[in-house]
């Protein structure tokens, strides 16, 4: 029996080298795409994250515009940093995170301790709430009279659902991304949103009682 390789095992060789290649260059490619995905999500986590850091710079402390922009020796060494691929943009925007929030501690000042994650996120429910505030206000004073129960049993169950939707959403986008999961406090939310409700039946039920 001859040892020698024929044609037909030199194909078969062939064939497997190349699916074993094919096999690897997927896998990497998979990788590199989930990583991509993962680094635009964190790109923009920080955008959000710096816009406010941004204008307390500028409004409260006063600092002028042109000293936020980046110089070139700061654009060389960003450029360095992400020239790997994206793995390495992803690892300089965690880091970019954490600098944005060291530089949140800071700007808090040593004698002034971080704000409690039901009071950071009563900052976010709060504008949303507000806003359905306003939206019923509105709604009261152009409805028909025969209408407003209707008017009122539609915003009363959506636009509060509504409002803590957006909420938090906002908060796991602003807030999230870190590697500690990200504290919504529903309860403060729910309550948050639902009081424009009970101000306006109370309202209504006061107008109704004086005339």
């Amino acid at each position: 029996m001859s040892d020698e390789r024929g044609p037909w095992d030199d194909y078969l060789a062939a064939a497997q080298q190349l699916d074993a290649v094919r096999r690897a260059a997927s896998a990497a490619a998979g990788e590199q795409a989930v990583t991509l995905q993962a680094a635009q999500q964190e790109l923009a986590s920080v955008r959000a994250r710096l816009a406010p850091q941004r204008s307390r710079l500028v409004s409260d402390l006063g600092v002028p515009e042109a000293q936020l922009i980046p110089q070139p020796a700061e654009q060389a060494l960003a450029t360095q940093a992400v020239a790997g691929g994206p793995a390495a943009v992803l690892a300089a925007l965690r880091q970019a995170r954490a600098t944005a929030d060291a530089a949140d501690a800071g700007m808090l000042g040593p004698g002034t301790a971080p704000l409690r994650p039901w009071a950071r996120n009563l900052l976010v429910y709060g504008p949303f709430a507000a806003a359905v505030l306003i939206v019923q206000i509105v709604l009261y004073l152009v409805a028909p009279s025969g209408s407003l129960p209707t008017y009122a049993l539609l915003c009363g169950l959506s636009l509060p659902l509504l409002a803590y939707g957006l909420g938090w959403l906002t908060i796991g986008f602003v807030y999230g991304g870190g590697p500690e999961k990200v504290d919504r406090t529903p309860i403060v939310g729910a309550v948050a949103c639902l009081t424009p409700v009970l101000l306006t039946c109370m309202g209504v039920g006061l107008l109704a009682f004086i005339r």
